[in-house]
This record gives structure tokens, C-alpha cells and sequence, in this order.
């Protein structure tokens, strides 16, 4: 594990060698984003976080990037926060296809996908999703494994919970058309 200072600014955050572990920027301090091995990515979550990301690729065609746990620096309450979302959809709009950096996501995606792990609660996660929507993220997905829902924050109204065969049809996601059913079946997680 890397030692690291206390405080830390945006950019000595991002010269940080790269390692086992991730880390996040929150409130100055690179906090790792699996605390215990009961936060680890276990079977269930590295298995939706696979069919996500093959079910939204092929939406995203031509559209953006899907891109799994992608750093992005984002600013909340003053502060640098780059956070590491589980799964994230930018848009060419929001950043040109032609944009081709190694480095942290630069703009405030359109959708952040975040899988709860064994040691995360949903009250958590909901906080998580609060402070995405405030800095601009359009749509935050919350998904939990266990219930097998999918529950989708919005910056104006409030959060709707998925679960079978609701469709997850949303005007920001023109003509993606997929169920929690299907993408807890594309995991081969029994439904």
C-alpha cells in the first residue's frame, strides 16, 4: 500500500503511481476505494459490472464511451473530488471522440454506475449518488445485487427503483432499451 500525506492537491493525486489498489480524492485525502476484502469486488459485482458494460457498448456505438472504473475529476462543496465510479457512459457531446488521454475523466459524465458491495449500504450509496447529481452527472444508477433493483437517480425528480422486466427507457439514453432482468441475466446471476 502507498503511504501518502495527509493533504493532497488535484494534481499530486493524479501523478500518484498507479497500484493495486484505487484510490478516490475526497475532501484532500486519497481514500481507497475498497476499505476491507468485504468491499473487494466479489463474483456478483464484477460480473454486472461485465454485462453492463457489454449491454451499453453496443448502445453506445457512435454515441460515447463506456468505460469501467475511470477516474473523474469532478469539484464538490469547493473542493477537488475525483471519484472511481464502477461504470461510466460520457458522451461524444460531452467529450469528442477524438479526445484521447490517459488520464482522469475531465468532464462530468452523463451516467455513473455504482454496484453495491457486501460492506456498502444503500444509504451510503444514495450520499454518493446526491453529490454526482450536484456537479452536474445527469443519471446515477444504484445497483444492488442482492435485490436484484436498479435504482436511478435524476437531478429533478425523485429516484425510481427497477427491478424484472422494468425498462430502464430513458429520453437522455435514446433507444437504449435493456431490463434489470437482462442485465442480472447477461451476469448469469439467476433472476
Amino acid at each position: 500500500m502507498i503511504q501518502l500525506k495527509t493533504q493532497l492537491t488535484l494534481e499530486e493525486f493524479l501523478a500518484l503511481p498507479e497500484g493495486d489498489i484505487t484510490y478516490e480524492l475526497i475532501d484532500g485525502e486519497a481514500v481507497p476505494k475498497f476499505k476491507n476484502d468485504e468491499m473487494a469486488p466479489k463474483f456478483f459485482h464484477s460480473s454486472i459490472t461485465g454485462a453492463l458494460f457489454i449491454l451499453l457498448s453496443a448502445w453506445a456505438q457512435g454515441k460515447g464511451r463506456v468505460v469501467i472504473e475511470w477516474a473523474i475529476k469532478l469539484t464538490r462543496n469547493q473542493q477537488d473530488w475525483v471519484p472511481v465510479a464502477d461504470l461510466t457512459y460520457v458522451s461524444y457531446n460531452r467529450l469528442s471522440a477524438d479526445w484521447l488521454q490517459d488520464e482522469a475523466c475531465p468532464v462530468a459524465p452523463e451516467l455513473v454506475i455504482e454496484i453495491i458491495s457486501p460492506a456498502q449500504t444503500f444509504g451510503e450509496m444514495t450520499e454518493k449518488a446526491t453529490d454526482y447529481l450536484k456537479v452536474q452527472v445527469q443519471r446515477v444508477w444504484i445497483i444492488d445485487s442482492r435485490a436484484k433493483t436498479i435504482t436511478i437517480f435524476f437531478p429533478d425528480i425523485l429516484p425510481q427503483t427497477k427491478r424484472g422486466t422494468d425498462s430502464l427507457e430513458d429520453p437522455l439514453f435514446e433507444g437504449l432499451q435493456i431490463t434489470p432482468q437482462q442485465i442480472f441475466q447477461q451476469a448469469r446471476i439467476s433472476y
